[in-house]
């Protein structure tokens, strides 16, 4: 995947060990130019540090965003990391943003605008690496047999439905052996039927084979 990380301090120097690990393409926006710097030769891997302000779009421009799968803001500013998830989003189309949020007041903000979020400052590196690499799927339960997974999943901003109104459960084309159980929203959580909306920001449950979490995730991404 080509992953664009906007700061380079602890948690996304960690983040970004971890998925060159994994063979990731990684860039780094760090506007701190000793940070940048160090980063630069200490990094390993197919990768980019960028010196530059992540909520300047020039930079996210250089930085190859318009190719980016996921971008993910990790600095210590909840409005930074807004306003850089904000125009990678809608600026230049990226699907999936995540964000670090340091002040959990903040969270509802940043789910309004379908914007993936993590508030845990303690495990913030471990979970943002988990929602990059499996893509908003968390998962809630392993079924006792066989490979069926009960996962958690985070409805993103949507390109093709109108975001106020939301998309009907029985419109969301899920690939075979994954159904949608339920839904948790600010309403409470509901056993869902095809009549059932889902907005951006809500956490759907889906029981789904393990082998085909990509194609469920797709499956949102394309809403």
């Amino acid at each position: 995947m080509n992953i664009v990380i906007a700061g380079g301090g602890k948690i996304g120097e960690y983040l970004a060990t971890v998925l060159l690990k994994s063979k990731n393409d990684v860039v780094i926006i760090e506007k701190n130019q000793t940070t940048a710097d160090r980063l630069a030769v200490t990094l390993s891997g197919n990768y980019l540090v960028i010196e530059g302000d992540g909520c300047d779009s020039r930079y996210q421009e250089d930085a190859g965003i318009r190719r980016a799968d996921i971008f993910v803001a990790t600095t210590g500013q909840d409005d930074a990391n807004l306003v850089s998830c904000e125009i990678a989003q809608r600026i230049f189309g990226v699907s999936r943003c995540i964000a670090r949020v340091n002040n959990p007041k903040n969270l509802r903000i940043f789910r309004e605008v379908g914007i993936e979020c993590v508030s845990s400052t303690t495990l913030i590196a471990s979970l943002i690496e988990e929602e990059a690499l499996l893509g908003s799927v968390s998962i809630a339960s392993s079924l006792r047999h066989g490979n069926v997974l009960l996962s958690e999943i985070t409805v993103p901003k949507m390109k093709h439905h109108n975001n106020e109104n939301g998309v009907l459960v029985g419109d969301v084309t899920m690939p075979a052996q994954s159904i949608i159980v339920a839904v948790s929203s600010k309403d409470g959580v509901e056993v869902v039927s095809p009549r059932t909306p889902l907005f951006p920001g809500d956490t759907v449950v889906v029981v789904a084979d393990e082998s085909i979490l990509d194609k469920v995730r797709a499956a949102f991404r394309l809403l």
